[in-house]
């Protein structure tokens, strides 16, 4: 039973229900401009009287209200008809635009004639000539909303009596305009509510508590399943309806609400006659009399059953799918938790709804988790994020949080395996692109000749910081001792220091060290302490400063084996704020130290056959002669990237008359047939050159005729080339060069001047090897003493970098530069100049300087050296 009493409570408050429209602005000029609708303007009987009296008065033929927006909107007219009410014209185009304007009156005797506006659209229509219209302004007379105007189609002169009629009329036009937007917006609002109020189900009750009489509205008749016969008016007609499950939490709401004089609010179903079961949700408030005491509840009850059903399939959804939902509530407390959401979050529901999210996750505090929630609620903005809470739920979670008018609502996803297995996909990628970044990193020092420390040198700074802060490259020497050849460290204020312990370490460690181990048994040794395993057994001094500088926190050493040889280690260390390395980095450092130990033991394979080879091929190239005031200088460079004998040659000798024979050849190939091809050719052209004593061409031509006979087939180019001299030509201080080529690049001659000649005939002669038969054609320059002639072979002048037209004439222009200088110096200039990297060819050289011989031999130019004559 609900207590009515009328017993006063302090402070009860009086009033009627809150709520309700605000009040509507009377002068508002932008619902006047804009006329509501123009038709409920128009239907004012008092605006049609206000217009006929101004053309009555005025006599004129007509007269028209217009509402002045961005477009003139006819609202009135009066009189012969010119224009009909709803008419638009952009206002620029208006007579009565320029009454806007002005924000004046404006009168026109004949518009048709007045340069003003007889380009406007409406008076090119032609039906006005004269024209008086007046502003209208709204009540604060800040805007003008309209303009009242008479007109006729003769012209006619206006008086400012006229003008002063008319603008008297324009007041009260003005307020009928007002007073008909008022009631069109006001009927407009009222069928709105009207809708508003259907459309949501909403009923009103008010209940007299003194009389115990209660008054329902037709939708709270219907809503409770009465008519209007069967209802009795009294408050056991509603409890009548109660649900048994909420009658008492119905009647304990309006109870509080009666003695507290207060709104309430609850929502509570109604078992109907028909057995349906309807949700409603009401809402009022208790009045108190003068006194105090609760004389009256007045209010409003909705029909919520769809929302409640949909609520309920919603949830249903919400129970059932895979993936968690919780909702949390403006304050940040849960307000639902689906099943899923629970085993994620670890929680039972009872003990989540409710709480606060950052009591019961603390750790959600200062991270992800808050900042996007907060985010989200502030802006009111989606956020999607993934990040990762600590244990004990020890997991990644994909998130997406959507604010409401309520909270935020959370949709989220464990995605911990995920993250692993990306991580380990990431991860993996990095160790593979680690292994081919060392690989090319040994490739590239070992191809530019740096040799085994400087491949260790680029491989401590490839895994640094990848696999540690800091590490240490370690290399064994031909006499078996360790020494530490290189070290780098991620911190560049770090790295002088970490070569200092580098330096000195070794002679520091006892046999006990980790790397010592890793040596002994070619294995990775792991050091989780490294200060327990080194660090506390340091001997006082540079080298124990410099550890507690660095002071690592764990490391990992492992030697360098190749073909069961130990060629060197490397130790890696972290820093204490860095997790240790795991089986990961363990295997990824196996790959590393088998590929680095692969290509040092290759790199040293390589290198001792590529000295084999150059010894070998200077082996079969003898040191040239020192004739007399003439200076021989030779180089051969071998490729940098081959370890196989060449094909390239060069000899120096006297002929038995005196004469100095030069030349130089290159056989086609790089392998061992080539340089017995090589050794055949040179061998043969000195034998027919010293037993004939012929000149170069008929030496190459024998040679060609030898190869043929003796079945030597191969393809070589070759240049000859004979210095000599008679009485005459010594006393002029001259020598003829007398020369011959068979397919090589052109000799260069650099002329005491210093003007440089290529020597080249216009067509060359075949290759050696290709027709026996070929007549070779020689050639002869006389050359002051002082000259320099140069021979050489295509691996200094061509390459993919440089075709052999542009390498010839770079070799010339350097030649001229260079030519200055002592011919060994020369020679060395010459060929850094053109090959500062090395070639992919071999290169031979050979430079010819004739001293003057009127003057002793120079000393840079070494002692006479000339076999003995038979």
């Amino acid at each position: 039973m609900i207590d009515r009493s009328t017993t006063t409570a302090d402070g009860a408050g009086a009033g009627d229900l809150e709520g309700g429209e605000p009040a509507m602005t009377l002068h508002d000029p932008s619902r006047i401009a804009a006329g509501a609708r123009v038709s409920a303007v128009a239907a004012r009987p008092g605006l049609q009287r206000l217009t006929d009296l101004a053309a009555e008065l005025l006599g004129a033929p007509s007269a028209g209200v217009a509402l002045a927006g961005e477009l003139q909107v006819i609202a009135g007219v009066s009189g012969r008809p010119v224009w009909q009410v709803g008419t638009e014209r952009r206002l620029d185009d208006t007579l009565g635009g320029t009454v806007v304007a002005a924000r004046a009156p404006r009168a026109y005797a004949d518009v048709r004639s007045d340069p003003r506006v007889a380009d406007l659209p409406a008076v090119q229509a032609g039906r006005v000539a004269a024209y008086l219209g007046v502003p209208l302004f709204e009540p604060t007379g800040e805007h003008v909303v309209g303009v009242l105007a008479v007109f006729g189609p003769e012209p006619r002169v206006w008086t400012e009596d006229d003008v002063a009629l008319l603008s008297r009329l324009a007041g009260p036009v003005t307020s009928e305009l007002e007073l008909a937007a008022v009631i069109a917006e006001f009927e407009g609002n009222r069928l709105r509510w009207g809708l508003a109020i259907d459309a949501a189900g909403i009923g009103g009750f008010d209940w007299d508590l003194v009389t115990d009489e209660l008054v329902w509205d037709d939708r709270m008749v219907e809503l409770f399943e009465y008519d209007r016969s069967t209802f009795p008016g009294t408050i056991e007609a509603f409890t009548d309806r109660l649900h048994p499950e909420d009658s008492a939490r119905v009647r304990d709401a309006l109870q509080v609400a009666i003695d507290a004089r207060s709104g309430f609010e609850v929502e509570y179903r109604v078992l109907l006659p028909s057995g349906e079961i309807r949700w409603l949700l009401s809402r009022g408030r208790v009045l108190p009399d003068e006194r105090g005491a609760a004389v009256r509840m007045v209010g409003a009850a909705q029909d919520t059953t769809r929302q409640r059903d949909g609520d309920a399939r919603v949830a249903r959804v919400l129970e059932s799918m895979p993936a968690a939902f919780f909702s949390l509530s403006r304050d940040w407390r849960f307000t639902y938790v689906n099943v899923q959401a629970e085993l994620l979050l670890g929680r039972a529901r009872d003990e989540l709804i409710g709480g606060d999210v950052w009591e019961l996750f603390p750790a959600a505090l200062g991270g992800a988790f808050e900042e996007n929630y907060r985010s989200a609620m502030t802006r009111r903005e989606p956020a999607v994020f993934q990040a990762y809470y600590p244990p004990p739920l020890d997991s990644w979670y994909e998130v997406r949080a959507w604010p409401d008018a309520d909270g935020l609502s959370v949709y989220f996803l464990d995605v911990t395996e995920r993250r692993r297995a990306e991580d380990a996909a990431r991860r993996e990628a990095e160790r593979l692109a680690l292994i081919a970044q060392v690989s090319d990193t040994l490739s590239t020092a070992l191809i530019d000749r740096r040799g085994a420390r400087g491949a260790l040198e680029e491989v401590a700074r490839a895994v640094v910081p990848a696999l540690g802060d800091w590490a240490i490259a370690s290399l064994v020497e031909e006499d078996g001792r360790l020494q530490d050849v290189a070290s780098w460290h991620h911190d560049p204020a770090l790295r002088p220091t970490a070569a200092t312990y580098a330096r000195l370490r070794l002679a520091a460690l006892t046999n006990t060290a980790p790397i010592v181990s890793a040596l002994a048994t070619g294995e990775l040794t792991v050091i989780p302490d490294v200060a327990a395993a080194v660090g506390h057994g340091l001997p006082a001094g540079e080298v124990r400063d410099a550890y507690w500088q660095l002071d690592p926190g764990s490391a990992v050493a492992f030697a360098l084996v190749a073909r069961g040889r130990v060629l060197g280690a490397m130790s890696l260390y972290r820093d204490r704020d860095r997790r240790p390395a795991d089986e990961q980095d363990h295997a990824t450092l196996r790959d590393v130290a088998d590929r680095v130990a692969l290509a040092l033991d290759s790199a040293a394979l390589h290198e001792q056959q590529r000295r084999m080879a150059e010894e070998l091929q200077r082996s079969l190239l003898t040191a040239p002669p020192e004739p007399d005031h003439s200076e021989i200088v030779v180089r051969y460079i071998p490729a940098v990237q081959a370890a196989q004998v060449g094909g390239d040659w060069y000899d120096a000798f006297l002929q038995p008359g005196g004469a100095t024979m030069v030349a130089i050849g290159d056989v086609v190939g790089h392998d061992t047939v080539a340089a017995a091809a090589m050794g055949q050719l040179r061998s043969l052209l000195r034998g027919i050159a010293y037993s004939s004593g012929g000149g170069p061409g008929s030496v190459l031509t024998d040679l060609d005729r030898a190869m043929e006979g003796l079945q030597v087939h191969t393809l070589a180019t070759a240049a000859v080339a004979r210095f000599e001299q008679e009485p005459v030509d010594r006393e002029r201080g001259e020598t003829r060069l007398r020369w011959s080529s068979a397919g090589h690049p052109p000799l260069l001659v650099l002329h005491v001047d210093g003007r440089v000649e290529v020597l080249a005939t216009e067509r060359a002669d075949l290759m050696l090897g290709v027709d026996p038969e070929t007549r070779r054609r020689e050639q002869v320059t006389v050359l002051a003493r002082g000259a320099t002639v140069l021979l050489y072979t295509d691996g200094l002048v061509e390459g993919p970098d440089l075709p052999l037209d542009d390498g010839v004439a770079r070799l010339a222009e350097l030649l001229g530069e260079l030519g200055h200088l002592p011919l060994e110096e020369l020679c060395d200039r010459l060929v850094a100049g053109l090959r500062p990297q090395g070639s992919e060819d071999d290169v031979a050289l050979v430079a010819v300087r004739l001293h003057r011989e009127d003057r002793p031999r120079p000393v840079s130019a070494g002692p006479e050296r000339v076999p003995r004559t038979p």
